[in-house]
């Protein structure tokens, strides 16, 4: 049995070991224990019987011995698997210099190496300049044709690199794909401070990710989303986010597609808003009761110093919220509200507000159809305003009279620093003679 024993071990492992004395001496100890501790086999018989190298047959002793030889082997053999095995063990949990090649990967903190591996798993091409400018304070990839896949891959080095603080990546047709990528990076990153994603087709799908950032960034200051095709539907993820958003101060949204309800969120929201400092919401298309919401928001806003609104709709509603929201407002310097099909009558309204008004510097009325009435009810209200702030007034493209050009000849003593711009005065153009 145990010779049976014995050729089916070496069938397995047809190695064994040579030399004996390798063992240590508590391992012959324990061996010898063992050999003695196991039942003799009191049956002989032919398959029991070995014969020596002269031919004679070997008594009991000598088989024993022979028997302990053999199973010693078998410890042997055993000891060798289990050693082998702990040998793969070791491999797989720790890291070798065989494995490293003897070389050791150096820090890279501007992630070079897992942008190449973001490209190759991507199978997009990499961004040479990006790769020269990693380390630059501010970086600027415009007009790369980047598209979804290419930013997703530079997303990837962005979410630990400490040098990039101004990133400009305007025009790149990165979709909602690529600006949800760029969103979930600025989550992470807090370096960077201003970012430009203007003309990148974000649509509603890149507003809802932009708005779960600005929910989660603290570091952001800056955030220009113009032309990216915002809807309606766009400010109702951008609403909430700009009333829990403390710290951004710069927000572009102009050339979209906001219309009058996207007015109403908005103006609920920078009412509430404590953080903005400017806001453009220029070439949307904002009117009706959306003007007047929005008129109303910026009423009761506390920290906007500019506001652009022109190519709205804001008319003649609009106008008069303006006018209201500027008795209320004290802290606005700079509005321009500039081809909004303001009639003369609106522009009086407004004019109201610039009466009381102690903080308006600039206001820029050009190309609305206002007359020369509403620029001389404007002029009037800052003339019966001994605290006016303003410096500057725009009325491009707007003719006016000489009753006007009176009038500023007056109210340039009391304001000698004010300014108007206007498109000329009226009677100044004579037929040329033949």
């Amino acid at each position: 049995m145990v010779h049976g024993k014995k050729l089916a071990k070496e069938t397995l492992l047809p190695s064994v070991l040579e030399d004996d004395d390798a063992e240590t001496e508590s391992e012959k100890l324990q061996l010898g224990e063992q050999r003695a501790s196991r039942t003799e086999v009191n049956v002989r018989g032919p398959k029991d019987q070995h014969s020596s190298p002269d031919g004679n047959v070997l008594d009991r002793g000598e088989r024993e011995g022979e028997e302990g030889e053999e199973e010693e082997e078998e410890e042997e053999n055993e000891e060798e698997e289990l050693g082998g095995q702990e040998c793969v063990i070791s491999d797989e949990d720790y890291d070798t210099d065989l494995e490293l090649g003897g070389k050791e990967e150096a820090y890279d903190p501007t992630g070079k190496t897992c942008y190449m591996e973001a490209c190759e798993m991507l199978q997009v091409v990499p961004a040479s300049y990006f790769l020269h400018h990693m380390q630059d304070s501010e970086l600027s990839l415009m007009h790369r044709g980047l598209g979804p896949q290419g930013t997703k891959a530079l997303a990837v080095p962005l979410v630990t690199n400490t040098s990039i603080l101004r990133l400009n990546l305007r025009d790149n047709w990165m979709e909602g794909m690529g600006g949800a990528a760029i969103a979930e990076m600025l989550k992470e990153n807090c370096y960077i401070t201003e970012v430009d994603l203007s003309d990148n087709n974000l649509g509603d799908y890149g507003t809802r990710s932009i708005a779960g950032m600005l929910k989660e960034n603290s570091t952001l200051m800056s955030l220009n989303l113009s032309g990216n095709h915002f809807t309606d539907q766009s400010t109702e993820h951008l609403g909430p986010a700009l009333i829990t958003n403390t710290k951004l101060q710069h927000l572009d949204i102009s050339h979209n597609a906001l219309g009058e309800r996207a007015g109403q969120t908005l103006g609920h929201a920078l009412s509430e808003n404590t953080g903005l400092r400017s806001v453009s919401l220029a070439w949307n298309c904002i009117r009706g009761r959306g003007a007047v919401m929005l008129a109303d928001g910026l009423g009761g806003n506390i920290s906007l110093r500019m506001v652009d609104l022109s190519y709205n709709g804001f008319g003649k509603e609009g106008a008069i919220a303006l006018g209201q929201a500027l008795k209320e407002n004290n802290v606005l310097e700079e509005l321009n509200v500039s081809n909004n099909r303001i009639p003369p009558e609106g522009a009086i309204r407004l004019a109201m507000g610039l009466k009381v008004n102690k903080t308006i510097k600039s206001l820029n009325m050009g190309r609305n159809p206002i007359q020369n009435a509403g620029c001389y009810g404007i002029l009037k209200s800052i003339q019966e305003n001994p605290d006016s702030a303003m410096e500057a007034l725009d009325f491009a493209d707007i003719t006016v009279n000489q009753d006007f050009e009176d009038l500023y000849t007056t109210v340039k003593e009391i304001f000698p620093a004010l300014t108007i711009n206007h498109g000329g005065r009226i009677g100044t153009f004579r037929k040329a003679k033949a």
